[in-house]
């Protein structure tokens, strides 16, 4: 899996995704529908637009902390992650995972857990030592999938922007092991 970091700007129109990148998301994230039903991200689940997509990610890349990672297999779109650097609550020492999705057409083949840690080795590369991410508390396979990670339920509260009932995970993420000679 190779990860590629998301370049653009914050334009609401979407101008800046070449057309086939922005057509590739937009089916990614409307194979994710169950998702989308139970997060309410997006107005009908069942049409997800381009441009509404682009708007997502435009907010996304507003905050300059924020990074957006497309995860290529075999060259093809498999999924998407948006991280934080930075939690907006200055108490939050963690950077955070704010979006791990993966085509449902490659559900249970492992492109899931080799995305969650690329995206911890880019953490562990800056210097982090623990990530945190929100499970909406309606979401059960979310929860087991990132339990079976490792993650551990550290707090419970409403997420910022929609104030919907999460569980807030945690992992430490230990140094990485020096390379066998």
């Amino acid at each position: 899996m190779i990860l590629d970091v998301l370049k653009g700007s914050a334009d609401p129109d979407g101008r800046d995704l070449p057309g086939p990148l922005l057509t590739e998301l937009t089916a990614l994230y409307a194979a994710n529908r169950d998702f989308h039903a139970l997060s309410g991200d997006f107005p009908d689940p069942d049409d997800i637009r381009p441009e509404q997509v682009a708007r997502a990610l435009a907010d996304e890349l507003a905050n300059p902390d924020t990074e957006v990672l497309l995860a290529r297999s075999a060259g093809r779109l498999v999924g998407i992650a948006v991280t934080l650097a930075r939690h907006p609550d200055p108490a939050d020492p963690d950077p955070w995972i704010g979006l791990l999705m993966v085509d449902p057409a490659v559900h249970r083949q492992g492109y899931g857990r080799q995305l969650a840690a690329l995206v911890e080795d880019r953490f562990r590369a800056a210097g982090r030592d623990g990530v945190r991410l929100a499970v909406l508390d309606d979401n059960p396979r979310a929860l087991a999938f990132w339990t079976a990670l490792g993650y551990e339920v550290v707090d419970h509260r409403a997420d910022r922007r929609l104030g919907r009932p999460c569980a807030v995970l945690r992992r430490a993420l230990p140094p990485a092991e020096p390379a066998a000679h």
